[in-house]
């Protein structure tokens, strides 16, 4: 049975220049934006006073300046099942544009051609999830939108595709905890604001 003294905190990476204009950035390595660096700093002051067993971050770029803006990425460890979502050959398109050949297409049922679907995501992400359940302490995983998504859902006990009602901003913070011995999403998408 796993650990209720196990938390996880998810941080999502600050804004970028597609994040901004909705474009779909799964493996492409782009920077944040001078906004995205002041969101991962106002983000480490949020988080001013969490102390991390564990602190687990995307290989990719923006989650690792993230991490390390927030006061974290001194102790942190890449790990490839938190990068995000393939998007394949949505890679760089914004849903509205798919919806011009693909009217019906919606990223949790349906993935991405060459890509990947929801449930890929789940199982890339499961592991890592029963790692922070069976070993317990404190956790933080510095990620994407979309696949922390997944993770919260999947914490939860979720489908993956019911990540889709957990909408995640930039630079959001959620806590991952238990409620009387079961796994709870405790806290989701603190981004200072109520917009």
């Amino acid at each position: 049975m796993p650990s209720n003294e196990t938390s996880v905190v998810l941080l999502r990476h600050g804004e970028t220049e597609w994040s901004l204009d909705g474009r779909h950035t799964g493996l492409s390595d782009i920077d944040l934006t001078e906004n995205g660096r002041a969101e991962a700093r106002a983000a480490g002051g949020r988080l001013a006073g969490f102390e991390f067993d564990h602190v687990l971050t995307s290989p990719l770029r923006r989650a690792r300046e993230t991490c390390e803006l927030a006061g974290y990425g001194a102790g942190a460890t890449t790990t490839d099942e938190l990068t995000e979502w393939n998007y394949g050959e949505y890679e760089g398109i914004k849903t509205v544009d798919i919806h011009k050949t693909a009217p019906d297409w919606w990223l949790f049922s349906d993935g991405c051609p060459g890509g990947e679907s929801a449930a890929d995501v789940g199982a890339r992400v499961d592991p890592l999830i029963e790692r922070a359940k069976a070993e317990g302490g404190r956790w933080l995983f510095v990620a994407h939108g979309h696949v922390l998504r997944v993770v919260g859902a999947r914490w939860a006990g979720l489908a993956p595709e019911e990540a889709s009602t957990l909408l995640l901003g930039t630079a959001a913070i959620c806590v991952l905890g238990w409620e009387h011995g079961r796994p709870a999403l405790k806290h989701w998408n603190d981004t200072g604001s109520l917009r």
